[in-house]
């Protein structure tokens, strides 16, 4: 382990160490609580790294030998922005990836000593960014901590199947992916290439076609629509020629996918440009799970066989009359009779620390088999 160049934002770890000492000296005489932190425990660390927001969940390591509580302890839990390098660049991306992780270690006071596993779970993460990201992480913490990087959509199927990779996920927020496994490991993923390649079915764009339905109904090229009062009333502009200024100011894609629930009251209200946006979303996210479901077989031979299909993402909440997910759910069922749909009970980031622990308990068992 080396100091890295961000080390000060470790250097709380001097005081959980201090502390851990005056266990030592006060009676308690074990060598542990200096090298794991005042609790003397071992912990595993599972982040979710978003466009919109990064969580870092710290669990205890929990004995392979009994089943996983429910709910799961969560001893900390932390949150930062953006930690997407496609959105804000790897260097910041980095920055606030490292910031969480000891902000997740310090609120437990835990030291990077006692981590046992890391399951970083990031959005715009492909495998050829894998190794790179791990020889980073390799840098922050100890030679004995387990490292895992996946695509956040991995974390986010974990997190409704408690951590078994089985089935398909589909993520609607700010952007979108479906991504599926077999239990053979096999793997395919559809959408999810950012929004200048079309992530139709996001929240970007859900809003970005708002806006353009905006400027098309301004320059006669469309039809009216209630979005362009909604719209300019929410920005506090005056003109749907501001938008463009406003637009390319900060063309930050969580910034633009906020006007989401403007989009929706007005399809709510019955605007039919609005409702048509919806539809087409719907269209797209199901075009993605069937991509997936079919690539992978996961439905059998004849169409019919269960699997899980685990549904994330703010897009997907149900917003008065319109429900999305649900829609997409009809969409697919019609498809697929055996689609088992799951609104998972955790979040993404216990998602990734239930993987960690997984890809532990599998090493240790292989390490033991190979003996």
């Amino acid at each position: 382990m080396k100091r890295y160049r961000n080390g000060e934002i470790w250097d709380f770890e001097h005081d959980v160490n201090m502390v851990a000492a005056a266990h030592c000296n006060g009676g308690k005489n074990d060598s542990k609580f200096l090298n794991y932190g005042v609790n003397g425990r071992k912990v595993i660390l599972g982040i979710d790294g978003g466009t919109t927001s990064t969580v870092c969940i710290c669990i205890p390591l929990i004995p392979f030998t009994q089943p996983l509580p429910d709910p799961l302890p969560v001893l900390a839990r932390s949150v930062a922005g953006c930690s997407n390098h496609n959105s804000v660049g790897e260097s910041a991306a980095r920055e606030t990836l490292e910031q969480v992780m000891a902000d997740a270690l310090a609120r437990s006071a835990s030291t990077r000593s006692a981590v046992e596993a890391v399951c970083l779970s990031v959005s715009g993460v492909n495998p050829t960014d894998q190794h790179r990201i791990i020889n980073w992480l390799r840098e922050i913490f100890p030679s004995h901590v387990r490292l895992f990087v996946q695509n956040d959509a991995v974390a986010a199927l974990a997190s409704g199947t408690m951590g078994k990779l089985h089935g398909c996920v589909l993520i609607a927020g700010t952007g979108t992916i479906a991504y599926g496994f077999t239990e053979d490991g096999r793997e395919a993923r559809a959408a999810g290439a950012g929004p200048v390649l079309g992530d139709w079915g996001s929240g970007y764009g859900i809003a970005a076609q708002a806006l353009t339905a905006v400027i098309r109904a301004h320059d006669g090229r469309g039809p009216e629509t209630t979005l362009t009062h909604s719209i300019l009333d929410t920005l506090n502009l005056s003109s749907p020629d501001e938008l463009i200024g406003w637009t390319y100011a900060d063309p930050s894609w969580a910034r633009i996918a906020a006007l989401v629930p403007v989009v929706v009251s007005c399809a709510d209200a019955g605007d039919p440009v609005a409702n048509n946006i919806l539809h087409d979303t719907v269209h797209e996210l199901a075009s993605s799970v069937r991509a997936v479901v079919e690539r992978l077989e996961l439905c059998g031979e004849d169409g019919k066989d269960p699997f899980p299909l685990v549904m994330v993402g703010g897009v997907l909440e149900a917003n008065r009359r319109w429900d999305i997910g649900n829609e997409v759910i009809s969409c697919i069922s019609g498809d697929f009779p055996g689609v088992l749909p799951i609104r998972p009970k955790v979040e993404p980031a216990v998602g990734a620390a239930l993987l960690a622990w997984n890809f532990l308990m599998r090493q240790r068992h292989q390490e033991a088999l190979g003996r």
